[in-house]
């Protein structure tokens, strides 16, 4: 038995209704109906919603915006971190090969994040402190494999080379920016790129998760880097299931309300990876759900990491992207009864205008409303690239060797 069966074992009741291990009978047909019309409705007003949010003089970003700035402005990486996301959820969404508002929308955007990485404020020989960068690299990484991996007319010309380049410079820029010793990566670090800080599962995850998708369409990767930054994970796991806002995992674990997001990535990275496992990756999903309420609480307040339990706002739709992400892999016969609560639990807190948004900035809906879309049509999405060490990469040793 998984050892941490037994700590999640009264999640999975409250959701169950007891043992068994399985699941509410699924819904009547006509609810499944009309399940499947609100999503495919609601999936069409967030498309439309992000065709006209496009701005910029080019109309070709949707950046994110929060409270940190540079020179008084929004950073170079959120806004191309918001671009991206806004991009692939515009890319997944289903039909877009029959959309040319939608291709056109986002041929504009790669274009945007190609050139926007060669900002001097993206340069990866930066001196550490808090910086945003790393999350340009990481979501331009994704939103470059996820348009390789559509082709198409997105691709014509010299746009693969271009692509391709681009790609390889964010997988070095990932690589550079690696934290010294520890392995991971994290935007709020000490000062000095050699000093060695704590890692963040909520962007070591995503950053792993792209240079895994990256090597599986055959570009090169580090297999020292993922090692590491796959043990700096498994250092952040508590024997309660929580995981560390950063670092290693306390001798008084963080409480497991405050932490469900990172428990999902890392749980999701670390299956893809073979260090994890369903039970692992269910009770992370059940913890999301059971709690929650306490995410919804602090959606779209000011502030960040308020108590009880140091949720910020912006932490709300990422962690429901990650349990849209762990629903999938978990076994099919599952699967519809954690989309309906996740389901339910989104268009508990859709606005009036049929978008979503989890900060105080109208801007930032652009945000929600894309992670909203990729958690409605998450069940057509391939699984993702999984990572296994290569058999003559031998011992990983530490980066300070």
């Amino acid at each position: 038995m998984n050892r941490f069966q037994p700590v999640f074992a009264w999640i999975v009741v409250a959701f169950v209704g007891g043992g068994g291990g399985a699941l509410a009978q699924p819904p009547a047909t006509s609810e499944k109906d009309a399940a499947a019309e609100r999503v495919r409705s609601s999936s069409a007003r967030c498309i439309e919603f992000l065709l006209g949010a496009q701005e910029g003089d080019e109309r070709a970003e949707w950046p994110y915006e929060g409270v940190y700035r540079v020179g008084g402005k929004i950073p170079v990486g959120y806004r191309i971190g918001g671009t991206a996301i806004a991009a692939m959820a515009l890319l997944r969404a289903p039909d877009f090969e029959k959309d040319e508002p939608r291709q056109a929308a986002v041929r504009r955007a790669l274009e945007f994040v190609k050139s926007k990485l060669d900002d001097p404020l993206m340069n990866p020989d930066y001196p550490g402190g808090y910086d945003v960068r790393g999350w340009g690299y990481t979501y331009a990484l994704q939103f470059m494999l996820a348009v390789k991996g559509a082709g198409g007319a997105l691709l014509a010309g010299d746009a693969q080379a271009s692509v391709d380049e681009k790609i390889r410079w964010c997988i070095a820029a990932v690589q550079q920016t690696e934290i010294a010793e520890a392995g991971g990566w994290n935007y709020a670090r000490a000062v000095g790129k050699d000093k060695v800080s704590q890692p963040s599962p909520f962007m070591t995850g995503p950053t792993l998760l792209a240079l895994f998708e990256a090597r599986g369409q055959g570009f090169e990767v580090d297999a020292a880097v993922v090692e590491r930054g796959l043990k700096a994970l498994e250092r952040g796991r508590s024997a309660a299931g929580s995981v560390s806002y950063a670092g290693a995992a306390a001798k008084r674990p963080e409480p497991v309300p405050g932490s469900v997001g990172r428990m999902l990535v890392s749980e999701i990275t670390l299956m893809l990876a073979g260090r994890s496992d369903e039970a692992r990756v269910r009770g992370a999903l059940d913890a999301f759900l059971v709690h929650w309420e306490w995410l919804e609480k602090r959606r779209a307040k000011p502030g960040t990491h308020e108590g009880p339990y140091g949720v910020a706002p912006y932490y709300f739709f990422y962690a429901h992207a990650m349990a849209a992400e762990a629903i999938e892999m978990l076994p099919e016969r599952d699967r519809a009864e954690y989309r309906r609560q996740l389901h339910d639990k989104l268009f508990a807190v859709r606005l009036e205008n049929g978008t979503w948004n989890d900060r105080v900035f109208p801007r930032t809906a652009n945000y929600g409303t894309s992670q909203t879309l990729m958690c409605l049509v998450a069940p057509g999405m391939p699984r993702p690239a999984g990572w296994k060490l290569p058999a003559d990469a031998g011992a990983v040793p530490p980066k300070s060797e």
